[in-house]
């Protein structure tokens, strides 16, 4: 017995289809981007692969046959385009020049301040908060007690307050 896809050039039916599944797709998803041409092959790939298979079985016609595989891969590639752009990181915003020039003057009054500073108050600082030092261990590098050093810290906060107050 012969089925309806035997007498079927595959040749004829891609020379004959390919310029509207072209269309359709650049519809779809612009010309403007190298994406539909590989579409459109792989559209037409995948129906000569269906079509020797013998998954097409002849039940419609190869126009029918071919605008649901185009239909279909177009929204598979939309729907892929769609998760990997919301699974994209959001684009670092740029920087503010008004917020930097703010942080160079802050850093430029702090920078003033500490260096009115007495150095051992200084010396306590730079080990507390910049060397990320505990207590104990600016306590053991100084060789100092721990509560003189909490002490020293609470003061030179006290005089950096009032020295970039003024």
């Amino acid at each position: 017995m012969k089925t309806k896809t035997e007498g079927l050039d595959l040749e004829q039916v891609i020379l004959k289809y390919k310029p509207v599944i072209t269309f359709r797709v650049k519809k779809a998803l612009g010309s403007h981007g190298p994406d539909w041409e590989d579409v459109v092959q792989e559209i037409l790939s995948q129906a000569v692969q269906k079509i020797q298979s013998g998954e097409f079985r002849g039940d419609s016609s190869a126009g029918t046959f071919l605008y649901t595989i185009t239909s279909r891969r177009i929204i598979d590639f939309i729907r892929h385009k769609t998760k990997v752009l919301k699974e994209a990181p959001e684009p670092v915003p740029l920087a503010d020049p008004y917020k930097d020039a703010v942080e160079r003057e802050r850093s430029e009054m702090l920078a003033s301040a500490l260096a009115k500073l007495k150095p051992k108050y200084r010396e306590v600082l730079y080990l507390y908060y910049y060397q990320e030092l505990s207590r104990d261990e600016v306590a053991a590098r100084l060789g100092i007690p721990v509560r003189k050093v909490s002490e020293r810290v609470n003061y030179a906060q006290k005089l950096m307050k009032k020295l970039v107050r003024k």
